[in-house]
C-alpha cells in the first residue's frame, strides 16, 4: 500500500510517518496513557523495527545519533515554539 503520491521523496515519507505517530500519540493521551510511556514505547518499537530491517549495527548508530541530537537540545519543546 502506498500512502504517498508518485514521486514522493524521503522528506514526504518522513512527514507522513510523523503525522501517523502524532495521531497515535494523541489517541493514546486521550485514552489516559502518559506521554512519557508513549514516547518510550514508540522508541522501543522503532528500535525493534530498525533491528529487524537494518540490523543491530544500524539501529545502534541511529540511537547514537539521536542521543547526540537530544543532548544538543534539538528535540527540546522550547526550541519548537
Amino acid at each position: 500500500m502506498q500512502i504517498l503520491p508518485e514521486g514522493g521523496g524521503a522528506e514526504d515519507a518522513l512527514e507522513a510517518a510523523m503525522n501517523y505517530v502524532g495521531e497515535a500519540f494523541a489517541l493514546g493521551v486521550l485514552d489516559g496513557i502518559a506521554p512519557e510511556a508513549l514516547a518510550e514505547a514508540a522508541l522501543c518499537a522503532a528500535m525493534c523495527e530498525l533491528v529487524a530491517v537494518r540490523g543491530e549495527d544500524h539501529a545502534a548508530g541511529v540511537a547514537s545519533r539521536l542521543a547526540e541530537r537530544a543532548a544538543a537540545g534539538e528535540f527540546s519543546v522550547s526550541r519548537r515554539q
